[in-house]
């Protein structure tokens, strides 16, 4: 009888992990009905774009297409295997089709963390509690985009290594060459990964001369893992990286981001945490706890140490790579030691399909009860894009060139193809310089009498909230054809 009620004890604590894991998802996937972020994005318009571009024509380009003023400069299409993937979701099912897109991949995301914390701590409740936080945390604060593949790829990259660490075996590192091949294809900032794994090498080696030299702290972990194929899957990787349409030239762009000034003043998710919101102190909080983590342990893990410092360095100077920290702190204390008896069972495959099926009966429900539909994303994307003015042009065309305001240059570029945009969100294709003139001309400032670019444009587009708005019509070159609560159309004298 007691070994009966044991079983049915165990069967129920069993029952309600994998309830709180559907929760979990379809929590994940509530938040994406509600706030509809996958058609709110500024860039996934231009991404569609380039996607619809790309199968058009059975070609990757080298320039910059789409544009009036860049249309000669060289460029890469980098997250090409993104937008592709984006476009057909667009021609199967329209706007539902690239919210679906949006929202499964957001999932996707979500499922890719909960099972590396899972993997690493071993224990269900933990990876549960920690996922709730870093979701909080990083997860509906930008749209999702190219960078959710890298927030997918960095969390099985980084599995990989410490579980491979904690073993000792290599074996498993094997498959990031294949992890990296892909994810090049998808991201720029496969970088990142690229970076932990040069930075799990280098430190094995360092550790390593310092043994050999008797000169290694006692209080810091000891090496694992042999040096050779360590830096043999580290130069795989860095070659399967450059499989794709641009091969080596990827690094160009990285190299060009790198170096970019005026893109990191203009785009609020680029720039520094400024703590004015609860997921600036969540971050805060799970770097902390990493940091903690790792202090609390007999010996200090100097690869941890060494990425928690750059990951802190790098999300805290830049918003948008609040994921970096994130994921890599959530790791860090997954990952603390723990005796085999602590580890809870794996989740066997058919628990997972009841999950699965679980999960998808209730987003079904919650989608219909949510306006997550063509209607609802269509009235959603109407109150954040000049729709209504695009609709107006239509039916009264003017002439052009276009000037447009750079936050609507990705939507233009989608909903009015035939009007070239004279800016948009390519950062590495327009450069820093026109960044800087047409922010200093969106800004009205003394110098937007003399902007090339406006001055050839036959038909302007600006939101009405720019300081540019609201000056241009009392320019004697222009007129006001159309206005709206959101946008401004003016067209030349």
């Amino acid at each position: 009888m007691g070994a009966m009620q044991d079983l049915i004890g165990v069967l129920k604590f069993r029952a309600l992990q994998l309830f709180a894991l559907a929760a979990l998802i379809v929590g994940v996937g509530t938040e994406c009905f509600i706030t509809k972020l996958s058609v709110l994005d500024l860039d996934v318009w231009w991404h569609l774009s380039v996607g619809d571009w790309i199968v058009q024509h059975g070609a990757f380009p080298h320039t910059g297409i789409l544009s009036r003023t860049a249309a000669n400069r060289p460029w890469m299409a980098y997250s090409w295997g993104y937008e592709v993937l984006l476009s057909r979701s667009y021609e199967w099912l329209g706007f539902l089709g690239m919210a679906i897109f949006g929202t499964a991949l957001t999932i996707v995301v979500a499922i890719g963390l909960f099972w590396m914390l899972h993997q690493l701590s071993g224990r269900f409740w933990v990876a549960w509690t920690l996922s709730v936080l870093i979701y909080s945390a990083f997860l509906f604060n930008i749209m999702p985009r190219p960078v959710f593949f890298t927030m997918l790829f960095f969390s099985i990259t980084l599995t990989l290594i410490l579980k491979s660490q904690r073993s000792g075996h290599v074996g498993s590192l094997y498959w990031l060459p294949l992890i990296f091949m892909i994810w090049a294809n998808l991201h720029i900032q496969f970088i990142y990964g690229l970076f932990a794994v040069g930075l799990f090498a280098g430190i094995n080696l360092l550790q390593r001369l310092a043994m050999s030299l008797r000169q290694y702290p006692e209080f810091l972990l000891t090496p694992t893992l042999p040096l050779a194929p360590l830096f043999a899957v580290l130069a795989c990787c860095g070659l399967a990286s450059c499989v794709g349409p641009y091969s080596f030239h990827v690094y160009e762009v990285v190299f060009g981001y790198s170096t970019s000034k005026i893109f990191y003043t203009m785009i609020s998710e680029l720039q520094a945490l400024s703590f004015l919101g609860v997921s600036h102190f969540l971050e805060l909080l799970i770097a902390a706890g990493a940091y903690f983590a790792l202090g609390w342990q007999k010996k200090v893990d100097p690869f941890k140490l060494a990425l928690l410092l750059v990951a802190s360095v790098f999300a805290f100077r830049t918003t948008r790579d609040a994921w970096f920290i994130c994921i890599t702190a959530a790791a860090v204390i997954a990952d603390f030691p723990v005796s085999q008896e602590e580890r809870d069972q794996r989740i066997k495959l058919p628990e997972l399909a009841g999950v699965t099926v679980a999960v998808a009966l209730f987003l079904l429900l919650i989608a219909r009860n949510t306006d997550f539909n063509e209607r609802g994303l269509d009235r959603t994307i109407s109150s954040q894009f000049p729709v209504d003015a695009v609709n107006f042009l239509r039916r009264n065309p003017v002439g052009g060139p276009l000037f447009n305001s750079f936050d609507w240059g990705g939507f233009l570029i989608f909903y009015m193809p035939q009007y070239p945009v004279a800016i948009d969100g390519r950062g590495d294709l327009y450069g820093d310089d026109r960044y800087a003139q047409f922010y200093a001309t969106e800004s009205a400032e003394p110098s937007y009498a003399a902007d090339p670019y406006l001055n050839e444009a036959g038909v302007v587009i600006l939101k009405n909230t720019v300081p540019l708005a609201k000056l241009l019509p009392t320019d004697h070159r222009f007129r006001v054809i159309y206005r709206d609560e959101l946008a401004v159309v003016l067209a030349r004298n």
